[in-house]
């Protein structure tokens, strides 16, 4: 770790107080709160802590947003506020030398449609028919009890996905759907999502850093729908480095 990457991830945490309380803190940089991925990884980490109560580690975010933003995306996926801080540019981005995706220079979304065709992000159309084709090695997402509505009109329990290809592992469109739901309340609320689109190749990173605020384990996105570095297990991570 060089001395300035060293200094500039000190001053964030003291800048937005991402002290904490507990043995170990993660620190995630999402890129705009609309990313794909912002709202994918914040959802299972929601998950996450609500499985794992007892861990020994305090959350915390930063991503590209405003206020209006961020209330609707932390109703959304359960993430909490308090532990959700929004910016306006991607300047943080910059000094920890994150990827900020694609740029051919066409704007936003241009970058962004080419990075979702595979092109400068390699692993995404692999993940993107993972989601279709289901993954033995990976968890279910939905329980048969689970109340699914896709696009407003098409509703169904988890139990359809139990029905049709049985459980215990993610099954075929499973990942697609909850992928879908999430492209949807996006799209119904594009302008506080998406800050300014020229953000939208941003990619994002995670840091785990341990009492002495010391770094244990670091990941930096390069792929939209690339937030770990095992997408099977995307916060196997945690357990692998939090020993109580």
């Amino acid at each position: 770790m060089t001395y300035k990457f060293k200094n500039n991830i000190e001053n964030i945490i003291e800048k937005y107080n991402l002290k904490g309380e507990k043995k170990f803190k993660l620190i995630i940089l999402f890129g705009l709160l609309g990313d794909f991925d912002s709202f994918e990884y914040a959802i299972n980490l929601k998950n996450f802590i609500d499985n794992n109560q007892d861990r020994n580690l305090d959350i915390f975010a930063i991503a590209i947003g405003n206020q209006n933003g961020k209330e609707k995306f932390c109703n959304f996926t359960g993430f909490r506020e308090e532990n959700l801080i929004v910016v306006s540019n991607n300047q943080i981005h910059k000094n920890l030398e994150v990827s900020k995706g694609l740029d051919i220079g066409l704007g936003g979304w241009i970058n962004m449609f080419l990075m979702l065709s595979g092109i400068n992000s390699f692993k995404t159309i692999k993940e993107v028919i993972r989601g279709y084709l289901g993954d033995p090695q990976a968890k279910q997402i939905y329980s048969e009890f689970d109340k699914i509505e896709v696009l407003k009109f098409l509703k169904f329990s988890g139990n359809s996905f139990r029905q049709v290809f049985g459980d215990g592992y993610l099954r075929p469109f499973e990942l697609a759907t909850f992928r879908l739901n999430n492209m949807n309340e996006i799209i119904q609320n594009w302008s506080d999502y998406i800050l300014n689109e020229e953000y939208l190749p941003q990619r994002g990173a995670s840091f785990l850093m341990n009492n002495k605020d010391q770094i244990i384990y670091k990941f930096f996105s390069n792929d939209v729908l690339g937030y770990s570095s095992n997408m099977r297990d995307p916060l196997g991570f945690l357990n692998d480095f939090i020993k109580e």
